[in-house]
């Protein structure tokens, strides 16, 4: 009877050393939000953590999304995209009605992510569709899998950032050559807003109720089984009763339509003060700044300063931005989250390939994501909910390299 009195108040004490961890972190950057006068920052930091744990929780994955319709007839996960989508998309069009009230006159609003629209699109989308398969997750879902133990995604997340290099010294072609050709189309300017989001929403309906029909022939109708858990142990004590209550969102996985909805509210949050949600600039700046330090030159990137969504945007030298915030929340949103869940683990790949693969998707990916000025987050589910047809584009893309990239790893050892 002592051992177990022992060891209950043990567990206490680790249970109350996470909460204490958490909150020393949320703590410390408020006071520093509050000591600079930025309230920019507590807002991304917790934007960040409350993805992190969301991506986590609902397990929701844009690479899933994509892949999993061509690895294993599954739609499970695009219905939270589409489901996501279909939020930012009114809630985004609302937005900018306010802002920009009379698109006619052809001016978007500025924090919105339309971009130039052609070949430079769809070729990120597939480089970045190929990417994320190799990869075994995209760029904002690599940051999570981060903070949850896989070492593949420090891997992946490296491969980017190497990409992203390598993408910044040809980025004066394809902008000489390509991209300043290359139209800006934001449809309400076109058909108005109403119109816009009409013809936005019947398109999300057209792609699930197809994906549904694709999943059913697949599947040959067979559902997953849902599993049935045991239910939690009563609380010991008075502390492990008040743990209980704030593991509570972490004793069940969230379904990929929560994810969704979540992740569909949280981008349209920032938007109304910021800008929509977007990972690649600020790791663009972050290879930027490791590169120049081991002594290549800095580059100026033609065209890019005015171009918005993830663009990379230099600082001068300063790593304390709103897009750190952001990121690095996500990590740290997600590792909290498995913690709480007891689901957090070393993951070590089992195979050398692993590495190689990881590293090689990640440099592909990245390479798209520069390319495009986003990923699956800031060139598609911000692009879209934008009103931007470079956001469709770039979605076709990453189908058409999803579906080569299912190829290549059916073929991988």
């Amino acid at each position: 009877m002592q051992n177990v009195k022992e060891e209950n108040i043990q567990l206490d004490i680790a249970q109350l050393l996470k909460v204490g961890s958490l909150s020393l972190i949320l703590i410390l950057v408020l006071a520093f939000a509050l000591y600079t006068d930025d309230l920019g920052s507590p807002i991304f930091w917790l934007v960040g953590l409350a993805f992190g744990i969301t991506v986590q929780r609902s397990r929701f994955c844009f690479t899933s999304a994509f892949r999993d319709l061509f690895l294993l007839g599954q739609t499970r996960m695009i219905k939270g995209v589409l489901i996501g989508l279909a939020i930012c998309t009114l809630g985004f069009a609302m937005v900018m009605s306010t802002v920009s009230p009379n698109p006619g006159f052809g001016l978007p609003p500025a924090d919105a992510n339309i971009l130039p629209v052609g070949l430079s699109t769809l070729v990120a989308g597939t480089l970045f569709g190929v990417g994320m398969v190799l990869a075994g997750g995209c760029v904002s879902g690599s940051l999570s899998r981060m903070g949850e133990g896989y070492v593949a995604s420090w891997i992946a997340i490296a491969g980017v950032m190497t990409g992203l290099f390598v993408l910044n010294n040809t980025w004066n072609w394809w902008w000489d050559n390509v991209i300043s050709y290359e139209p800006s189309i934001w449809l309400p300017s076109e058909i108005s807003y109403t119109w816009s989001v009409i013809v936005t929403l019947t398109i999300l309906s057209l792609i699930l109720y197809i994906t549904v029909l694709w999943e059913r022939r697949k599947t040959m109708g067979f559902v997953m089984p849902e599993i049935k858990r045991k239910p939690d142990p009563l609380p010991s004590s008075a502390v492990d009763e008040v743990i209980s209550y704030l593991k509570f969102p972490f004793r069940r996985e969230w379904s990929p339509i929560a994810g969704g909805i979540v992740l569909g509210l949280l981008n349209l949050l920032l938007f109304i003060r910021f800008h929509p949600l977007g990972v690649v600039g600020e790791i663009s700046r972050w290879s930027t700044v490791i590169t120049t330090g081991l002594g290549f030159p800095e580059l100026e990137l033609t065209g890019m300063e005015g171009l918005g969504a993830c663009a990379q945007v230099l600082t001068d030298g300063t790593w304390i931005t709103h897009g750190l915030f952001l990121n690095v929340g996500i990590v740290l949103g997600a590792a909290a989250s498995s913690v709480f869940s007891g689901e957090f683990k070393i993951r070590v790949p089992r195979s050398p390939v692993r590495y190689i693969q990881s590293l090689v998707g990640g440099g592909i990916m990245g390479y798209g994501a520069g390319l495009g000025l986003g990923c699956t987050l800031g060139a598609f589910f911000s692009a879209v909910p934008s009103l931007a047809l470079n956001g469709w584009v770039y979605a076709i893309g990453l189908t058409i390299g999803a579906f080569i990239g299912v190829k290549i790893i059916k073929r991988l050892p």
